[in-house]
């Protein structure tokens, strides 16, 4: 089933990128930084792999990734800004989130949110999703759109130089990148259990106080 799903996506990313060029590569990048998990490490490969064609640059391709990436991304900021902070405020304590949580989290993305959004975009899942809490977390927003977009073209560029160098074995890489996938996920559940552990003992000490 799972594997049905990743070959209709990967066809859908395929004749996207081939109908509309750099403008496909936008598109589907955008989608995929608007906290719609579609596989960069498909658009990007099969890119590069135009690139060997003739059809596109690294550069161009790499760029126009970036840009999709910013385009998505502000999206996905803009959601968390103006729409999942009320919606935290509201029913948070119902997902273990309190509103010492939330300006635990503003003063967090204030000090460290340049970084932590930078390199964030080089990390396979966690690219999909850490604009909406930078937008939660109020984080600036040109200098959220400045490192979005210099923590994307790397990443962007690196893909598609990988999928330039394989030629027509691009679509091999997929299974290389979900081990990743696995890693990524199995530090997030650490970190959700470490979450769920951190709440209730400042519950119990707010009780106890």
């Amino acid at each position: 089933m799972i594997g049905k799903i990743l070959g209709l996506l990967a066809s859908f990313i395929i004749g996207t990128i081939s109908a509309f060029g750099y403008g496909g590569i936008a598109l589907m990048m955008a989608i995929e930084s608007a906290c719609i998990p579609l596989p960069s490490e498909v658009i990007m490969p099969f890119s590069g792999f135009l690139v060997s064609q003739g059809r596109f640059t690294l550069l161009g391709t790499a760029i126009a990734g970036a840009l999709g990436c910013v385009i998505g991304s502000v999206a996905a900021y803009a959601a968390g800004r103006y729409g999942g902070r009320s919606f935290i405020w509201k029913y948070g304590r119902y997902m273990l989130i309190s509103h010492h949580d939330v300006d635990l989290a503003d003063r967090w993305f204030e000090r460290h949110g340049r970084f932590v959004v930078f390199f964030s975009r080089l990390l396979p899942v966690i690219r999909t999703f850490i604009s909406l809490p930078a937008g939660i977390a109020k984080m600036k927003f040109v200098p959220f759109v400045i490192y979005t977009f210099t923590g994307s073209l790397p990443w962007c560029y690196f893909l598609s130089y990988i999928g330039y160098r394989m030629g027509e074995k691009w679509d091999t890489l997929g299974t290389y990148f979900h081990q990743f996938d696995t890693a990524i996920g199995i530090l997030i559940l650490a970190a959700a259990i470490w979450w769920i552990w951190r709440h209730f003992k400042h519950c119990a000490r707010s009780s106890a106080g």
